[in-house]
């Protein structure tokens, strides 16, 4: 057996954060090798994270950039607040979200390693949520808002809008952040979800006691009240009777992508 020193026990807690006496049997284990100690507790530390993946990661951080006519927005998840506003989170977001501006939602697959870090690091649940990459094509516009509490960003969005003013499309943007959408139109709604909702306001409307030569149009009543709630260009914008549709002054809204904390 290797003779491991008390300092060679500090010394790879000091690299690897462990706790003296894990370090301590790595190093046996290792035959007081430091680099294959090392290794030997990051196996370990990733084989225990695993058993933390059905951990509930509703908070984390969200980060927008934009510039010119393209924006990114990422979402990252954990499961402390403490953890996602820590300097080493918010680094990890920062770093991630500047390398998929520059090389696209691909750049993600070389963070394997620091994720992984993370993980080891916090103790938790950490994954990749949302990631996304906005180009407007030519002549339409971008706009972008990031909601940040306690100094990371909670909810982001991106919305690309065609034939529509700046100042109209960030009143868009703002909308979406605090309504959020499920969709742009009715037509992007799963099909599955609309029948899943017009059984339930069925059933509502059986139970209420309405004529039964009455219920198809009572159902179809309320499920356009439904797509007012969820579909973007039926919402009020900011709540207000005007739809969003009818607030782009003949523009259109191309597209729109959001990620917010538990969302």
């Amino acid at each position: 057996m290797a003779d491991v020193t008390a300092q060679d026990v500090k010394s790879l807690r000091d690299a690897t954060g462990a706790g003296m006496m894990d370090a301590k049997k790595a190093l046996i284990e290792a035959e007081g090798d430091a680099e294959a100690a090392a290794q030997i507790l990051r196996e370990k530390g990733l084989a225990k994270a695993a058993t933390r993946t059905d951990r509930e990661n509703a908070e984390g951080s969200v980060a927008v950039v934009a510039e010119g006519n393209k924006a990114v927005l990422v979402h990252i998840k954990c499961e402390t607040d403490f953890s996602a506003k820590s300097e080493q989170f918010q680094t990890f977001v920062d770093s991630l979200t500047a390398n998929v501006f520059s090389n696209g939602v691909d750049a993600v697959d070389g963070y394997t390693q620091e994720l992984d870090d993370l993980r080891l690091s916090i103790k938790e649940n950490v994954e990749v949520g949302k990631v996304e990459v906005v180009e407007a094509e030519e002549g339409n516009l971008i706009d972008v808002y990031l909601h940040k509490q306690d100094g990371r960003g909670v909810n982001g969005v991106i919305v690309e809008g065609k034939g529509v003013d700046q100042e109209t499309l960030h009143q868009v943007a703002l909308h979406i952040a605090f309504a959020k959408p499920a969709a742009l139109t009715r037509e992007e709604v799963p099909e599955e979800a609309i029948e899943k909702e017009r059984a339930a306001l069925l059933e509502i409307t059986k139970a209420e006691g309405k004529p039964e030569q009455a219920w198809e149009k009572i159902v179809e009543g309320r499920l356009t009240g439904w797509f007012r709630e969820s579909v973007l260009l039926d919402q009020g914008l900011h709540g207000d009777k005007t739809s969003v549709r009818d607030s782009l002054g003949g523009g259109e809204i191309v597209r729109f992508v959001q990620a917010y904390l538990g969302g």
